[in-house]
């Protein structure tokens, strides 16, 4: 049975939910008691994360559960922030922003050398801990040994020789690196932080800038503050890592079942999954083991430098024999994609490795290099504690072995596409490779975090069809709900604009370039507000910022956006320029007339590349379909991104808004014309019912008309 309102609608901090938000809740709570997972669709705008958030939070106090909310877009990640605010203003909750320690340490070390700083660092506090202790003891004794105690005057001989073995033991340790942060946390009173800590919703900015203050080491004390935690706001990374998560867990002080995970932008997680399952290996690093072996008069180096100096040699050959003289002007330093894939068999590289290797056994060298690795890792921790070293070395042969390990027996298997990427260094300008033995297959990841914990609810605004992401992500019977836009649909106009489809191959067509600029002219002049284009491609907003002309913004690759948007969003009138594959096209709001249309030009296919190919190829074989891979890998993502990007606009009930489809392939009329090549049966029901085609000529008068019905003009509009 579900909650009562009374329950859930007091972690609702606003004044009534949307009757949408409501059924939300209920649906979300009922299958939390049943601990299932979610799949929750809701257009942008329409209060998801509340409605996700009040009923997890209300079952998690109800059964001593921690939620933990994350996301991987960082405007989310403030909305998350304001939300919990607001929701700790009016009930009593323990909510923290958690972020990893490599942007909240003051000494800035990387995470191994803070680990060994900390364990140093612990282990001196403690020795000093204990001698404190005796010597308290010694005094004891010895004032009752004065009163005439014998038992006491022998059990102090007994203490002083303990107190001057832990000295000694100090003495040994002295000399080893601290952390002074760290060392105040274990020595100074905190109970001020955690007060300051629990009395707000405090970012990991505000935490590292207060703990700073005093001293103290924020993210250590942020760790030891995490049990007992209502409320935990953290991006992928914590969660989808299978170690990290579990380390995670640990530091909230909760089973895996005793959590519920709420994922925003849920359609993203497909993509981040595959990050954490695929592992790497560079040049520089094989390079690295090889010095370090070649020093080792270990047994185990020579078995072991058979193995890497074979690898490092098949690397550099595979690329080397792909690549052209001219080839290699035009590296950059973004990794570049070789493929090493063989039809008839194993992949090249590996093929080149079996060619040069010269040892015994290769799973025997492989054994034999993986023993000296952890010997060697051991060995630099202790040195670095001992405070020989400055930094905590890395053992690059024990990362070279576990990687060969996992070539050599998950390369070939379903899922897994070995690659070979090749990028030039930034400061020496040499080109150097690497192989990655790709992950194809998110279930991998995802199957084993959704069976772990208590439950799980993805939402965003283009989690359908349902069942695709159902079977991607390897979920079983989850709970799932779709609510379109709930705001007035005489709001807002969904245009298909008949032009020209934008294949790559007329990309370069002037005819079809001008066709779309013409449209994109007409899109602009005809609304009173400004206009957001998302193109295919950095390289087509380039293009039709050059073509279209007047009052534009463009986005380009590698440059912040935030400063541009707030640029944008403060003119009246503009038109923005970017990418459907850039940071504005999801996660970010452009209220009221900040931006009235948005234009998506095109249909913005991914750049298709063998990485693509294996996936779909993962997806046809797993699926057992020809057109699985193709349809879930390519098409759905692609849709999923449109549908992203339409939602810019449109935020609120009073909002109002035109969305344009530019291209043939959206209309309806593409369907029966173009059969396969037509995306307009991609998109949800509702959604294409709301689709207006629109022929390229009469797009100025549908706009012109909409915007002066909704008398959306200063003064006279402009006549089309």
């Amino acid at each position: 049975m579900a909650a009562s309102d009374s329950d859930y609608l007091r972690f609702f901090p606003y004044g009534s939910p949307y009757d949408n938000q409501r059924e939300a809740m209920d649906r979300i709570r009922e299958a939390l008691e049943e601990g299932r997972d979610t799949l929750f669709e809701g257009a942008c705008g329409t209060g998801k994360t509340l409605a996700a958030l009040a009923p997890a939070l209300d079952y998690a106090r109800e059964t001593d559960k921690t939620v933990v909310i994350t996301t991987n877009v960082h405007q989310q990640m403030r909305q998350f922030v304001r939300e919990a605010r607001e929701i700790h203003a009016g009930e009593d909750l323990r909510a923290v922003v958690f972020r990893g320690k490599g942007s909240m340490c003051h000494i800035d070390v990387d995470y191994q050398e803070c680990q060994v700083l900390r364990d140093n660092t612990y282990d001196l506090a403690e020795s000093e801990a204990e001698i404190e202790q005796l010597e308290r003891r010694a005094e004891e004794l010895l004032e009752a040994a004065n009163e005439g105690d014998d038992d006491a005057a022998e059990a102090r001989a007994a203490v002083m020789d303990e107190l001057e073995a832990a000295r000694e033991e100090k003495e040994t340790k002295a000399d080893a690196a601290t952390c002074d942060h760290y060392e105040r946390n274990l020595t100074a009173d905190t109970d001020a932080f955690y007060d300051w800590l629990y009395d707000g919703v405090r970012t990991p900015d505000e935490i590292y800038e207060y703990a700073g203050q005093q001293g103290f080491c924020g993210y250590e004390l942020l760790k030891d503050g995490l049990e007992d935690i209502d409320l935990v706001v953290c991006n992928y990374h914590h969660i989808l890592d299978p170690q990290i998560r579990e380390q995670f867990f640990r530091w909230l002080g909760k089973e895996p079942e005793d959590v519920v995970t709420v994922f925003d932008e849920a359609h993203n997680i497909e993509d981040a999954a595959r990050d954490h399952a695929s592992r790497a290996l560079t040049e520089r690093t094989l390079d690295a083991a090889v010095k370090e072996l070649a020093d080792s008069e270990d047994a185990r180096a020579r078995p072991a430098l058979n193995v890497v100096r074979a690898f490092r040699a098949a690397l550099v050959n595979t690329y080397e024999d792909e690549l052209g003289p001219g080839d290699y002007r035009d590296i950059g330093d973004s990794w570049t994609d070789i493929p090493v894939r063989n039809d008839e068999g194993r992949d090249n590289l590996t093929r080149a490795f079996l060619a040069r290797y010269e040892g015994q056994g290769i799973r025997s060298d492989i054994k034999q290099a993986k023993s000296l690795g952890e010997e060697l890792d051991e060995e630099y921790e202790r040195q670095y504690k001992r405070g020989e070293t400055t930094t905590r070395t890395e053992c690059q042969s024990l990362q070279v072995a576990e990687f060969v390990a996992s070539w050599i027996e998950e390369g070939a298997d379903l899922g897994r596409y070995p690659v070979v990427g090749v990028r030039r260094h930034e400061g020496t300008d040499d080109v150097y490779g690497r192989a990655e033995l790709y992950a194809c297959i998110p279930s991998e990841v995802t199957g084993e975090l959704f069976d772990s914990v208590h439950a799980t609810v993805l939402m965003s605004a283009t989690l359908r069809p349902f069942d695709v992401t159902e079977a991607v992500l390897g979920m079983e019977e989850p709970e799932t709900m779709a609510y379109g836009l709930s705001f007035p649909e005489g709001r807002r106009r969904t245009f298909a604009v008949d032009t020209p489809p934008l294949f790559a191959s007329k990309r370069d067509d002037p005819e079809v370039q001008e066709q779309i600029a013409d449209a994109l002219r007409d899109a602009t002049r005809f609304t009173p507000g400004n206009t957001l284009v998302f193109c295919p491609s950095y390289a087509e907003a380039e293009r039709y910022h050059g073509l279209v002309g007047g009052n534009t913004y463009l986005d380009e690759p590698g440059v912040a956006a935030d400063d541009l948007r707030e640029e944008f969003v403060a003119d009246d009138g503009a038109t923005l320029f970017t990418s459907l594959w850039g940071t504005l096209a999801e996660g970010v709001s452009f209220d009221d007339d900040d931006a009235r249309t948005v234009v998506v030009v095109g249909v913005p296919y991914p750049h298709l590349d063998e990485r693509s190919e294996a996936i779909q190829e993962s997806y046809d074989d797993i699926f057992e379909s020809d057109d699985a891979g193709w349809r879930y890998a390519v098409e759905i993502p692609t849709v999923r991104k449109t549908r992203q990007a339409l939602g810019r606009v449109l935020r609120s009930p009073d909002d109002y808004g035109v969305r344009v489809l530019l291209d043939r392939r959206y209309t309806g009329a593409s369907v029966r014309e173009m059969g396969e090549y037509s995306v307009h049966d991609t998109f949800p029901e509702e959604e294409r019912a709301e689709i207006v085609d629109v022929n390229p000529e009469k797009l100025r008068y549908a706009v012109h008309n909409f915007y002066t019905d909704m008398d959306a003009w200063d003064g006279d509009p402009p006549r089309p």
